[in-house]
């Protein structure tokens, strides 16, 4: 542990350091940008070894108060002597990358959830049950019958919504066992690819006003990472329970579905040409719906390649041109995702919205105060004597997304159907 004078010192030849070297190569550094990124660099991992150095030494078992306050035969005779540490271990922002993958599966599943692909299969074994259309032995007809003898041990339709409600806060009423919803889950989600699509529409405008085409882009990689933290710390709170096992056989159960609605006797009942097709006359022909599976199944694919982009540690890359080829991985698909979003009113595309207040965003999962916790999820030392109101929730508008809105209602412990 360093004495708060050559604590003091090492910062002042640090930024002596700094300012030698920008003198000294002031002519390269404006030709090459990436320079002073690398010599900043340099210094950044000088600095850090030389913190992690000054760690290892012992301290006082006091941890250098006695010195401090002037006690004891090490009392400090000046205050530069007295001993300074130099703060505390970061806040991890290392997230379990399986947990954020299951997220984007779930968040994958509930895109095909909307479209309505459980419900058509659904449809197709009560007409197979029936014996409203012409299935008798084909492969279709036999991986129904199959279906429906593995349906009582899986996951209920009421179980999948309780989930969706429970993790990403999309539905009605309470989360999976009356747990709070992540009703900030939407908001996040939409911040942060919007980010992603702005830094990218900054870059491209800055690729062609500018003179140097390679030089790197004025869009601002802290807001990026700013706005993949806060999400990636919102499901690091609400992605712990039974979300990695329901999505490993609800992926299962969709996997099956699609494959009895590709069946050769099930596409010629009703003259499809592909299981997509087989979908899409279902809903319009017994649930008289209007289709929305194209935008759906592209904010299904491209969402979850985001989600899964987050889990990796790219978020938390500080080098601009490193950042910068990683991020490139979700550009089109966060413009895809957006831009289906938007068409359907489920998002709104952003110019000057850079930050996300924190006052405006509340916690989930075990991270919710006990306050506004379910009675079912309140410890029991905790419980009050009277019985505790439901929580009140955002008020909603159209199709269970996230929207804001100042005033609340009481919510249900059930979603409507």
């Amino acid at each position: 542990m360093l004495s708060e004078k050559e604590y003091q010192e090492r910062l002042d030849r640090i930024q002596a350091l700094r300012e030698r070297l920008a003198k000294r190569l002031s002519g390269s550094l404006v030709s090459n940008p990436a320079l002073a990124e690398e010599l900043n660099g340099q210094i950044d991992d000088l600095v850090e070894a030389a913190t992690a150095a000054d760690g290892n030494q012992p301290t006082p078992p006091d941890g250098g108060l006695a010195a401090l306050v002037g006690l004891g035969p090490q009392a400090a005779q000046q205050f530069g002597e007295a001993l300074t540490p130099h703060g505390v271990v970061p806040y991890d922002e290392q997230v379990n990358s399986e947990r954020i993958v299951a997220v984007g599966d779930l968040y994958y599943l509930y895109q095909h959830e909307q479209i309505g692909v459980f419900k058509v299969v659904r449809k197709l074994k009560e007409l197979f049950e029936a014996g409203a259309v012409r299935l008798s032995a084909g492969p279709g007809a036999y991986r129904l019958y199959q279906f429906d003898r593995r349906d009582v041990l899986r996951y209920t339709r009421r179980d999948r919504v309780d989930a969706y409600r429970r993790v990403l806060g999309y539905g009605r009423g309470l989360g999976s066992a009356q747990s709070r919803p992540n009703t900030d889950f939407h908001m996040l989600f939409g911040h942060f690819v919007n980010q992603v699509t702005l830094f990218w529409r900054d870059k491209r405008i800055s690729d062609v006003i500018r003179e140097r085409a390679l030089d790197p882009s004025f869009g601002s990689i802290a807001v990026v990472r700013r706005s993949g933290l806060d999400l990636r710390n919102n499901l690091k709170f609400t992605s712990f329970g039974h979300l990695n096992v329901m999505r490993v056989e609800l992926m299962q159960v969709l996997d099956e579905a699609f494959k009895i609605l590709g069946s050769p006797d099930v596409i010629d009942l009703f003259g499809a040409d592909n299981a997509w097709d087989v979908v899409d006359e279902v809903l319009i022909r017994y649930f008289d719906e209007r289709l929305q599976s194209s935008p759906r199944q592209r904010m299904a694919v491209t969402g979850r390649d985001v989600l899964r982009w987050l889990a990796g540690p790219h978020i938390l890359e500080t080098a601009r041109g490193e950042f910068e080829a990683l991020l490139m991985q979700i550009a089109e698909p966060a413009e895809e995702w957006l831009t289906s979003a938007q068409a359907m009113s489920l998002a709104r595309r952003t110019g000057s919205d850079r930050v996300m207040p924190w006052e405006q965003l509340g916690q989930s999962g075990i991270a919710t105060p006990v306050v506004e916790r379910s009675p079912v999820t309140i410890p029991p030392i905790m419980q009050p004597r009277r019985r505790m109101p439901s929580p009140v929730y955002p008020k909603r508008n159209g199709r269970g997304t996230y929207r804001g809105g100042r005033t609340g209602r009481r919510a249900s412990a059930y979603p409507r159907p």
